[in-house]
């Protein structure tokens, strides 16, 4: 960091990005592993994949694999997915299982993480079992998401997530009331600050989404921004003219949620609600390394919205999001080109960015 942690905080504040070396400097990667992804509430996978005795299901926080498993007490535990013998993945995927057992020496796990066998341990003297469990890791839920955290001491989710629950509330979503219904999962070639501050603004929209923009009202006076601590919410309207019947819209619009709602929870979890029945896509973005993120959405529908209201919404959503993916894949190559050191924000449009490079700042420092 050439610049002071005074200087670089100064500059944000007056509306100067992050150095855009930032993006693509594999030891700023490393740092945001440890001091971002180590230490905070990341969403893990939907509720209902882990609902009965046995259940478990994969994840990430940041690079490291988490298991997040039912047992038969009823209890949702998180572990890190990582043999305490030669640092294997214990188990891939989702399904239902009794123990968990490492497929390279059978090492051998209860639901609760402990070891519970490992092949010719009993010809090692002093070797203890309680000694090897799963490394724990937190897990908490809202509605039919778990979030886990490997910072065993951390704040509790509730005071993270603050007053979104309340704003999903009041777009129409009773988040209790959704059911999973698909997921999709792409790699991007940028960093996942660069995916995470393209959704974090619509100022770019007019330009790079037509057919969202025709859609939402997106002129700054009608356009909300907002944040919290540790989330931000943009809030949209429908168009006049669409809403009177006088444009046309991409899907069915007539049901609960009358609103576009856009909620960002610190470090890379976002909520995305549309106009229509009720829905909810959950999108989260896993950093890979300093090039390359993951983008993860999990599809969430009330029983009002049918078979033909889901395609057309994920269509929709899909062209909006490959819209994106070509943006950000070209903010990355200028960034990592070295062409140009910072960039300058629009605070009026662009103030939820500065709000999110404040809490990687203060993280990093």
């Amino acid at each position: 960091m050439s610049q002071t942690p005074v200087e670089l905080a100064s500059r944000l504040d007056a509306g100067v990005t992050l150095p855009f070396s930032w993006f693509a400097d594999p030891e700023i990667f490393r740092a945001e592993q440890e001091r971002i992804f180590a230490r905070t509430w990341q969403y893990a996978v939907p509720a209902s994949w882990v609902s009965n005795p046995g259940e478990y299901a994969t994840c990430h926080a940041g690079l490291v694999p988490v298991v997040i498993v039912r047992d038969h007490d009823g209890r949702l535990n998180g572990f890190v997915n990582i043999c305490r013998h030669r640092a294997t993945e214990v188990v891939q995927g989702r399904g239902t299982r009794e123990t968990l057992q490492c497929p390279y020496h059978a090492w051998t796990y209860g639901l609760d993480g402990d070891l519970r066998a490992a092949p010719r341990s009993e010809r090692e003297p002093g070797f203890d079992a309680a000694e090897h469990c799963l490394l724990r890791v937190a897990v908490d839920t809202w509605g039919p998401f778990v979030f886990v955290n490997r910072d065993l001491d951390a704040a509790p989710l509730t005071e993270v997530l603050g007053e979104l629950p309340a704003r999903v509330a009041a777009a129409g979503i009773e988040v209790d009331a959704l059911r999973h219904r698909n997921r999709a999962e792409w790699e991007i070639a940028a960093n996942w600050k660069a995916i995470v501050e393209n959704y974090l603004e619509c100022y770019h929209c007019p330009t790079a989404h037509p057919g969202f923009s025709k859609l939402i009202d997106v002129d700054p006076d009608a356009y909300k921004l907002e944040s919290g601590e540790w989330f931000s919410s943009q809030i949209g309207q429908v168009r006049a003219a669409v809403a009177d019947g006088n444009g046309s819209a991409p899907y069915r619009l007539d049901g609960d949620v009358q609103e576009a709602h856009f909620h960002y929870v610190w470090p890379t979890f976002t909520i995305n609600v549309l106009p229509g029945p009720p829905n909810l896509g959950a999108f989260f973005f896993v950093p890979l390394d300093a090039d390359r993120t993951l983008t993860v959405i999990d599809y969430f529908y009330g029983d009002a919205a049918t078979e033909d209201d889901i395609r057309a919404m994920e269509e929709f959503g899909d062209q909006v999001g490959r819209e994106d993916q070509a943006l950000v894949e070209s903010i990355q190559r200028a960034a990592r080109s070295g062409g140009l050191s910072e960039g300058q924000l629009l605070l009026a449009s662009e103030h939820l960015i500065q709000h999110f490079q404040r809490l990687v700042e203060r993280a990093l420092r």
